[in-house]
């Protein structure tokens, strides 16, 4: 570690938790350089729904690169590109009876949003933009603009305008309906809200804390928009692509958004591939209005191709993830339930689960532990108060036991450190 120490900036994060140099990956697990096996339930921070190096993508990946084809093109046409605009359109859009345009804004889940975010406000010539408390959508100036952290804010260095924070669905936990707030403010010509372009949300919060919208509250937000002229934007880029359990985290909603963004799990390979879904009738882009030197990754194009083809055809991984998230779920209430002093929440969808500690400082100690027995974890939320449960996709009912074994193991741990375990008695 002395050579990333003395070398990489100090904005570096995920490597001080995870203080090993990696050297393979496959399926659910890494190897570190002294031969250390860590189970994988972090998963790229959702950019690994299908763990590492998945066979069918790999060899996509290799066919690929050994015929010399294109690599980078910007927003040339190129036959890997039709290719995976064709597999989206019949694997994904099709079945689900959705019509959208296709933007390839840059290779990140930032990328998509900023581009969203301009989009609406080009369509609508307003530039207020609605978000959510506890929003994460990015790292750039745009994104973080309806983004709710203040650390991440606060790294801007800048006052970021046009944008607007309301309460998410039960943001205050006492079931307040705080979709008839938002619905009172667009309404009430005293509440100095400005008429936005755009309200942007996450059905599943990831780096808020695994909070989740209810159905009933998504489908009020969309008839909202409706009636108040605005762009819906959903940020699907870490709850899609199967996170959750569907492709779109949205699905069980029946919503329709304007725009969708989409990224992280994308290429299925881990390598960078993003896009802005937009509803025909707005995309109203001039040529090269928007956009970006890597903006058609082509070998993102391939896997993402082998992905589409191995994994959506058909619902079975869906129903199995949807299967499997219970029984995570069912797990993490369990310990909970059995450590009455130990005040926290299991909450998310699919593989999506956070388990929220009272006592913030608990959640990052539990994760810590969990790296010294061999399991790879991280936590979220505004104190990072959320230990997050977000295993490859692709993994077993065995790989799933070991790990919520080890999270048990190290739950006990911290709570007998700090005199926990037995404060029911």
């Amino acid at each position: 570690m002395e050579t990333i120490n003395r070398l990489e900036s100090e904005v570096r994060g995920y490597v001080r938790s995870f203080p090993k140099i990696f050297t393979k990956a496959k399926g659910c697990r890494m190897t570190a350089e002294d031969g250390s096996e860590y189970l994988d339930f972090f998963a790229g921070a959702g950019a690994l729904n299908f763990g590492h190096n998945d066979e069918a993508m790999k060899a996509a990946l290799l066919e690929y690169v050994q015929s010399d084809a294109v690599t980078h093109g910007l927003d040339m046409a190129t036959d890997q590109k039709r290719r995976f605009l064709l597999t989206f359109e019949e694997v994904i859009m099709k079945p689900r009876g959705m019509d959208y345009k296709i933007q390839f804004p840059g290779p990140t889940g930032t990328n998509a949003v900023e581009a969203a975010l301009k989009l609406a406000r080009k369509v609508k010539q307003r530039d207020r933009v609605l978000f959510f408390t506890n929003a994460y959508h990015g790292m750039t100036l745009g994104s973080l603009a309806v983004t709710g952290n203040e650390s991440k804010r606060a790294g801007a260095g800048i006052h970021m305008p046009g944008a607007t924070p309301m309460p998410f669905c039960d943001y205050y936990g006492d079931g307040r309906d705080t979709a008839a707030d938002l619905e009172m403010m667009l309404e009430n010509s005293s509440s100095g809200l400005e008429k936005p372009a755009a309200v942007i949300l996450e059905t599943v919060q990831g780096e808020g804390g695994i909070n989740v919208a209810s159905n009933e509250w998504l489908q009020r937000i969309e008839r909202i928009c409706r009636e108040h002229d605005m762009v819906l934007i959903v940020d699907d880029i870490q709850a899609g692509v199967g996170r959750t359990g569907p492709f779109f985290s949205f699905e069980p909603s029946g919503i329709k958004p304007d725009i969708i963004t989409v990224s992280k799990s994308l290429s299925g390979y881990g390598l960078p591939l993003a896009i802005t879904m937009i509803r025909p009738d707005m995309d109203i882009w001039k040529p090269g209005e928007h956009n970006g030197t890597f903006r058609g990754f082509n070998h993102a194009f391939a896997t993402s191709c082998a992905m589409l083809e191995t994994y959506w055809r058909d619902d079975k991984l869906e129903k199995e993830t949807l299967r499997k998230g219970e029984l995570i779920k069912s797990r993490l209430q369990a310990m909970v339930d059995a450590h009455p002093g130990f005040e926290a929440e299991v909450r998310g969808r699919g593989f999506f689960i956070g388990v929220d500690c009272a006592r913030a400082e608990l959640a990052d100690e539990i994760a810590a532990e969990c790296f010294a027995n061999g399991l790879i974890a991280e936590t979220a939320g505004a104190d990072d108060n959320v230990m997050k449960v977000m295993p490859a996709l692709i993994a077993t009912d065995a790989d799933l036991e070991e790990g919520l074994d080890i999270i048990e193991k190290a739950l006990t741990t911290v709570l007998e450190r700090h005199g926990l375990r037995d404060s029911a008695a």
